[in-house]
């Protein structure tokens, strides 16, 4: 419920409102100061790596159902990411590329719009990086038997040996549905109203194996630290064992792999998804100004 020119509303807004929302939350975010900015930013990352954590202990011994229902369950369970992110306030760079509106309608400047997306993006690389660090110490992957462990290094080796087009196109979609979700988020009244419009096109995007960098800064380096550094009992879990799985299956799973394989391609295909796509399109429609 909200209270607009003394009148009291619970409707939804409407796109053409939701429009100018965006442009005002974009303003604010281009004109926060460094060190709040630089801690959402942190916190941001470490949500959407819990909510990849989630989807990795889900995904964990899946290979018994069907493709597609293993994959629509590690979706819903991701989405607590992004929730995290919306309802408890943190600065995402992938959401942030809506900021664009704001620049095209001449409300922000570029030197404003680049600054918000390179200290975003950086902040969200700690947080990531940082809680794939705490994971890797609580020894969590070795639990089931090493299936956590199992299904974490699958999914970063898949990840990194995607080709350079494809991982674009892959970011692409993904950030035109986390985006998609941020903006039917401007319609929402209330916090239920919020995690309602989340979750589908979030577990949409997740189920269809699309490429999220954020995401990405999470789930690889946590790949890469149990390759790493795991103990060789580890290796000789009931669960790799049964894979036939040895490190030497994971060849390419490396820091090159992780930058240039997939969170460059990945991170150019998230900005034409989030800011092309959706960003520039609603600006388009609803905030050009159009001479009658």
């Amino acid at each position: 419920m909200a209270v607009e020119n003394n009148v009291i509303s619970i409707d939804a807004l409407m796109p053409a409102e939701m429009a100018q929302k965006a442009e005002a939350i974009g303003v604010k975010k281009a004109n926060l100061a460094f060190w709040p900015l630089f801690a959402l930013s942190i916190l941001a990352g470490a949500f959407i790596a819990l909510g990849a954590i989630f989807a990795t202990t889900v995904s964990a011994g899946s290979s018994a159902l069907p493709y597609g229902v293993a994959r629509l369950l590690t979706g819903l369970v991701f989405t607590v990411g992004l929730i995290l992110v919306i309802v408890g306030g943190a600065e995402l760079f992938t959401g942030n590329n809506l900021i664009i509106m704001a620049f095209t309608n001449g409300k922000v400047t570029l030197q404003a719009l680049l600054r918000n997306w390179v200290i975003v993006y950086l902040g969200n690389f700690v947080g990531s990086v940082a809680t794939a660090v705490i994971m890797f110490f609580t020894r969590q992957y070795s639990f089931g038997n090493g299936s956590i462990g199992l299904a974490a290094l699958n999914i970063a080796n898949s990840k990194v040996n995607l080709e350079f087009l494809q991982a674009i196109a892959l970011g692409i979609m993904c950030n035109a549905m986390v985006c998609m979700a941020v903006w039917l988020c401007y319609s929402a009244r209330s916090t239920t109203d919020k995690i309602l419009a989340i979750i589908p096109p979030i577990s949409g995007f997740v189920a269809c194996g699309f490429e999220h960098s954020i995401a990405n800064m999470y789930f690889i380096p946590l790949g890469l630290f149990i390759k790493q550094f795991a103990p060789a009992s580890f290796w000789e879990s009931k669960a790799l064992v049964d894979a036939g799985v040895s490190m030497e299956k994971f060849v390419n799973l490396t820091w090159q792999g992780f930058f240039v394989n997939n969170l460059l391609p990945v991170t150019i295909g998230n900005i034409i998804g989030g800011a092309v796509l959706v960003g520039l399109v609603y600006w388009f429609v609803f905030l050009k100004k159009w001479n009658k």
